[in-house]
């Protein structure tokens, strides 16, 4: 039994006309209350009118079917349509949705928003490391404190992994945004409690504003990514609002990408080659190829600006059977001892057609397989499970050597080490540099992986060898293989010939110290990260580096364009940040005039004047 709820006005004043006009109804749905008070049931109910032998009306004669079930899946699947099923914020298609709405509406006027985009820093690592069920309950507290700081002022959802958007309705001023974003990055910043799991993250915001940066949905979006794009390039954990000129950069970056490509259908790439010395024999055992573009107009780009464009582009696969091939070629130039290796990207690594495609290029160069080495990151193993396995049991089988690239910089590298059958594990440079300073541990780290490497049969290659001290520290320290500077810059397939034919031995040549004294003084500086300036003080400076005062908190890595004077500015890395101090590492080596000033010590369109190591080991 059920009566029609009063709210449902509808059905109900469909069936007071049936009832008053005594007339039959087919199929009509009605919603009554459960008797068991377990909520709202709905019916499909058919009635004819009954009348006795004096055409008396005596009520009506029919059936029902009990529709709730129907309805409620109905309702669960208008709800997916709209809401992420598990954040319960809403989801692309709502968010889409409300955006068109806001920007077609007929009075201009309401057409003022906003919008911002988010991406969260370091979420793939909780991911990775953690597994997906601990990163979706990491989103779902997200998503709990993004409701909470964006409150009334607009619509919180999530576009799928770890992005969102926030919708503000309404014209709202830029600062107010400004402070919005800087609320969202604060509080998204402060740590989560999964499972007993302390987690840190952090997101960078994009903001963009209707009318002013779009007056589409397309165009407004696109302006806010733009904005996301400038503020992870800024360091990540900041804001960007969209400024004219983050388009025009968008648009370089699209030439830069056609030209890219030009360049790889036309052969304009280069291989560099940097020595692999044997520590004992102190003789070349190899070389690392690395990746070189010398653009038409405007001279050598840096792998650090176009390998970014080619894997965003797809053309780093492309790069990577190319300089597998040409790798190839080279060695079959060389002595038989002499060894190649080449960086072969995640992407490449798990393309199935791999281990043919090397195969066929050590073949057609007629060289032993065991000369080419192929460095592979710690990325090649997240979320690929067995093909990864099937890759490398694919490749041992061609007969090629396998080395574990940054080996320390990740976070299960001995869990690898485990089940990989590498023949040779990389130290990255970042434990060589300030190896012999005092206080340092990465001696003691470089000991330890030496020592693991030999016990497992594997031989260890310091990176990023550049002084006398460094190199004793390793050689102590039982690595069997050094790269660096100390040796050899990076060199042209001709230069590596011509060294070649020198003989195999060679000598080490560089400072003594890690760090060359440093000289006290007192100087104002301009430092550009993007399209934002600082000014700063430099405390002390040497040929190599510098300390600066003035900036808070700047993450290692950030990259700095520093104006010294008027007639000198550098480019620079950020080594290390305590409080208000930073340590940066100059890209090229300054040197003193005959008047005591600082200058360049190599042209600047020099494409081996600077230790590119760091962003040029690898072809993706």
């Amino acid at each position: 039994m059920f009566e029609v709820e009063s709210d449902d006005r509808d059905a109900e004043r469909t069936i007071k006309f049936h009832f008053t006009a005594q007339s039959a109804f087919h199929d009509l749905p009605v919603k009554g209350t459960d008797s068991d008070d377990e909520g709202s049931v709905w019916w499909s109910v058919t009635g004819r009118p009954v009348f006795d032998g004096f055409d008396n009306f005596c009520g009506f004669r029919g059936s029902g079917t009990d529709l709730t079930e129907r309805r409620r899946n109905a309702e669960r699947a208008s709800r997916l349509a709209m809401f992420d099923s598990l954040t319960g914020l809403a989801n692309r298609h709502s968010l889409s949705q409300k955006l068109s709405q806001l920007l077609t509406h007929r009075d201009p006027r309401q057409r003022e928003c906003a919008i911002l985009m988010l991406d969260l820093d370091r979420f793939k690592h909780v991911n990775d490391t953690f597994g997906h069920p601990t990163g979706d309950a990491l989103l779902v507290q997200v998503a709990r404190r993004l409701e909470k700081v964006v409150g009334h002022l607009g619509v919180v959802g999530r576009l799928g992994g770890d992005e969102f958007k926030v919708i503000i309705p309404r014209a709202c001023p830029t600062d107010r945004l400004q402070q919005l974003a800087g609320d969202i990055i604060h509080a998204i910043s402060q740590p989560y409690s999964v499972d007993g799991k302390r987690l840190v993250i952090g997101v960078s915001v994009g903001i963009a504003q209707a009318l002013e940066h779009g007056t589409c949905s397309e165009r407004l979006i696109r302006s806010a990514d733009l904005a996301l794009y400038a503020a992870k390039d800024a360091g990540r954990g900041r804001f960007r609002v969209f400024s004219h000129d983050l388009h025009a950069a968008a648009q370089e970056r699209n030439q830069l990408e056609e030209e890219l490509r030009h360049a790889v259908e036309h052969g304009s790439l280069q291989l560099h080659y940097q020595p692999v010395v044997d520590t004992v024999s102190e003789q070349i055992s190899g070389f690392e190829a690395l990746l070189r573009w010398k653009h038409p107009t405007q001279g050598w780009i840096s792998p650090e600006k176009f390998i970014p464009v080619a894997e965003d582009a797809g053309l780093i696969v492309a790069i990577g059977e190319w300089a597998i091939r040409r790798a190839c070629t080279d060695l079959a130039r060389w002595p038989e001892s002499v060894r190649c290796a080449v960086n072969v990207s995640p992407l490449q690594f798990s393309d199935p057609s791999l281990p043919d495609m090397i195969a066929r290029s050590v073949a057609k160069a007629g060289i032993k397989p065991s000369r080419l080495e192929l460095e592979i990151t710690e990325s090649v193993f997240i979320d690929n499970g067995e093909d990864t396995d099937a890759t490398f049991a694919a490749l041992k089988k061609v007969g090629v050597r396998l080395a574990l690239d940054d080996f320390g910089t990740g976070y299960s590298s001995l869990g690898y080490l485990k089940n990989a059958p590498f023949d040779k594990i990389k130290i990255d440079q970042g434990f060589v540099r300030g190896a012999t300073l005092p206080g340092s541990r990465n001696g003691a780290i470089i000991a330890a992986i030496s020592s693991l490497a030999d016990a497992l049969g594997m031989d260890t290659t310091a990176e990023g060898v550049e002084t006398l001290d460094e190199l004793d520290l390793i050689r102590r320290h039982g690595c069997s293989h050094i790269q660096g500077y100390i040796y050899s810059k990076p060199l042209s397939p001709e230069d590596a010939d011509a060294r070649l034919e020198q003989g195999l031995a060679i000598e080490p040549t560089g400072p003594r110290m890690s760090r060359e004294p440093r000289r006290s003084m007192l100087r104002k500086v301009v430092m550009q990260h993007a399209d934002d300036f600082y000014t700063a003080t430099v405390r002390n400076m040497s040929s190599q580096g510098a300390l600066v005062e003035g900036l808070w908190n700047v993450p290692e890595g950030t990259r700095f364009r520093i104006a010294l004077s008027e007639r000198l500015a550098v480019d620079a890395e950020v080594r290390w940040c305590e409080e208000n101090r930073v340590g940066v590492r100059f890209d090229e080596r300054l040197q003193r005039d005959h008047r005591g000033q600082f200058e360049l010590a190599f042209p600047a369109n020099d494409p081996v004047s600077r230790d590119e190591t760091q962003h040029t080991r690898r072809t993706a």
